[in-house]
């Protein structure tokens, strides 16, 4: 289930602290150390998954509940006017955790382009 190695696993699992704004069962997100946005949080499951193209059938529920919880915090973030979903997924896309996780960026316009 966790990578004793993975960064992310380690803030799960409480042993590097973090600005926690989510917590599930299945998983937890909290607030980027390096904001790129007003509102960038980080959504990541507990079980560990490599990247979105990790994703099959014996894992993807991990991967659902997720984004179950990126609407959830999007409500109790009052992010109406709209956010940002991004998942990077290897190096070359600029992955520098590898354990799947999804970006909420949010609070300002950020127009139609990507980058």
């Amino acid at each position: 289930m966790y990578d004793d190695n993975c960064l992310f696993c380690k803030i799960i699992k409480g042993e590097i602290p973090s600005n926690k704004v989510y917590e599930d069962g299945d998983c937890y997100a909290f607030r980027d150390i390096n904001p790129q946005a007003p509102v960038h949080i980080l959504v990541v499951p507990k079980h560990h998954i490599v990247s979105v193209g990790d994703i099959d059938g014996t894992n993807s529920v991990y991967a659902a509940k997720c984004l179950e919880a990126v609407a959830k915090i999007a409500r109790q973030e009052g992010l109406d006017s709209g956010f940002r979903v991004i998942s990077n997924c290897g190096d070359d896309a600029g992955q520098t955790v590898h354990h799947l996780h999804f970006h909420i960026l949010a609070g300002r316009s950020m127009g139609e382009k990507l980058v």
